[in-house]
């Protein structure tokens, strides 16, 4: 494992990272994983639109459904040996749209505040400015973490609970705290993360000036 601020290793030979894995054909487009990454990508401002027009039930079941297709895109992916290059920008590149689309959605329904969505937008906009560093560097962007990855399942599944827990109901009562736990969680990951992400293209621009 990488240590923090050190540039990790990608392959043998200490390889740049070109995509997931060194061994992955370049131009692999039309994989099961792609198409669910795609789907997923599709359905975030669908799923932003039942949310700011209050039509909870059917944003709740797309947020489910966009959870398990993240999850079985790796799954699928790893058991048949169907990374991509467009895998691997694709896949995270779905999950950041449908966070901003939750982000926006949630606060214009006051159901989470506007700073909190601020925080999380920065984050993004800011590991977004790396990107023309890296590939003066001669990387691509860099894989998602385990950590990374559990940071954006944290709030994925933090969502659909807060949209469970607006109301007087018994199930909003318990939906409600259970909503926020995650998204707390979520949120510091995500920040932890951002900061590692920063760290790992520091060690990267310092060894490239070595």
């Amino acid at each position: 494992m990488a240590q923090l601020g050190s540039a990790p290793d990608w392959g043998s030979g200490g390889r740049r990272f070109k995509s997931c894995r060194p061994d992955v054909p370049a131009q692999r487009i039309f994989t099961v994983p792609n198409a669910l990454s795609a789907l997923r990508l599709v359905g975030a401002p669908v799923f932003y639109w039942f949310v700011i027009t209050k039509q909870d039930g059917i944003a709740i079941i797309l947020l489910v459904v966009a959870g398990a297709s993240d999850y079985l895109d790796g799954k699928i992916a790893r058991r048949f040996n169907q990374y991509s290059r467009v895998g691997a920008l694709l896949d995270p590149l779905a999950d950041r749209f449908y966070i901003l689309a939750t982000l926006i959605g949630l606060s214009f329904r006051n159901i989470i505040p506007w700073w909190l969505a601020a925080i999380l937008i920065a984050r993004d906009l800011l590991l977004a400015f790396t990107l023309p560093v890296l590939r003066r560097l001669g990387y691509g962007p860099l894989p998602v973490s385990f950590l990374g990855k559990t940071a954006t399942f944290s709030l994925l599944y933090s969502f659909p609970i807060l949209l469970l827990g607006q109301g007087s109901s018994m199930i909003a009562k318990y939906a409600h705290p259970i909503g926020w736990a995650f998204a707390i969680w979520g949120v510091a990951l995500y920040l932890v993360t951002g900061f590692h992400y920063l760290l790992q293209v520091q060690g990267l621009r310092a060894n490239a000036s070595d």
